[in-house]
């Protein structure tokens, strides 16, 4: 269960960074009306609400977790009576956080994430930063747009290393899982058996295309519109829900991971 666990990490870390490192594209299917990515991608980084969610896998709870906006947490501090004034956004731009807390299967040492992406006010990622612990380690990442590379700092008994990316090596999961598990992240992957991806003539960062739709979601016995986001890592999908107002509705990962909306789910 350890591996599985830490794999699922690392392989969460890596689709959410080639998400920010380069654009997708999108195109239709069946079901739903096509809309431009950049649409629901401006809903989501200014939804007026948190995401409060729940993590199941395989239909058991494993966790939870929270997403937020700088936008959000801007309107929480205004006047519920008065309407919001125009242009929330200030000169430093968007930020999203996401928290929370998963245990896999019989793994009861939980994992505690709290990350942070950063934004200019023209929806350019800036600086992501996140942060994985357990009672026994602790990896934290670091990035800066302007500088292509990705840091990472593990930390537990027996290991204090300093690892070092650039964006190029990202572009393959492969670079990643190898580095932790032979350099100084030995301490914390060495040993597991982690899966490797496939080499393709293609790097897989390139073959990863999101698509948006605009679809109609039961929520209880009522159908609510919303969009949804879809794309494939290594022939297995990720779905995410969103409403139009930029709430994360319902996150479907490989594993069979989910993470639902706590008030939808109780609908």
């Amino acid at each position: 269960m350890i591996s599985r666990g830490a794999f699922f990490l690392v392989a969460a870390f890596w689709v959410a960074m080639n998400v920010l490192l380069w654009r997708a594209e999108y195109g239709s299917r069946n079901g739903g009306i096509p809309v431009p990515l950049d649409l629901v991608c401006r809903k989501i980084l200014t939804a007026p609400d948190p995401s409060s969610m729940s993590v199941y896998q395989d239909g058991q709870k494993m966790g939870f977790c929270e997403f937020s906006t700088s936008v959000e947490q801007e309107m929480a501090k205004l006047d519920e009576d008065q309407p919001p004034p125009e242009g929330l956004v200030t000169s430093a731009g968007y930020q999203i956080r996401l928290t929370g807390n998963v245990a896999f299967g019989d793994f009861t040492n939980r994992v505690k994430f709290d990350g942070h992406v950063k934004f200019s006010p023209r929806r350019e990622w800036r600086q992501l930063d996140l942060k994985l612990s357990t009672h026994a380690a602790t990896v934290e990442i670091h990035s800066l747009a302007t500088n292509q590379t990705v840091s990472v700092q593990i930390t537990n008994s027996d290991v204090n290393a300093s690892l070092v990316f650039t964006f190029a090596d990202l572009q393959n999961p492969n670079t990643l899982l190898r580095t932790l598990g032979e350099s100084g992240g030995g301490g914390l992957l060495s040993g597991l058996d982690l899966p490797f991806a496939p080499q393709t003539s293609t790097t897989l960062a390139q073959s990863i295309h999101w698509e948006a739709r605009r679809v109609r979601l039961m929520m209880g016995r009522e159908a609510v519109s919303a969009y949804r986001l879809e794309t494939r890592v290594l022939n297995q999908p990720i779905v995410i829900d969103v409403s139009t107002l930029g709430e994360i509705l319902r996150v479907e990962l490989p594993g069979g991971i989910t993470a639902i909306l706590d008030e939808w789910s109780k609908s």
